[in-house]
């Protein structure tokens, strides 16, 4: 009886898939989700910040306009 089952769905380069490979998978796709969650946490941040972030260069703007010599 052999250690690793060889599954009936072969991997994308061709070869069949153990079940090793599958727990990579499975960890890939854990790690990938991990990864998109935190990204959209970064992104909510960012978009609660962007409108301060804004305003300061709106307000740099205007100062630079209000010195600038015609």
């Amino acid at each position: 009886m052999p250690d690793r089952k060889i599954r009936d769905t072969p991997s994308p380069d061709g070869r069949p898939e153990t079940d090793a490979e599958s727990r990579t998978d499975a960890e890939r796709r854990r790690r990938r989700a991990q990864f998109l969650r935190e990204l959209a946490e970064a992104r909510a941040l960012r978009a609660r910040v962007q409108p301060r972030r804004a305003k300061a260069a709106r307000l740099r703007r205007a100062m630079r306009m209000r010195t600038f010599r015609w």
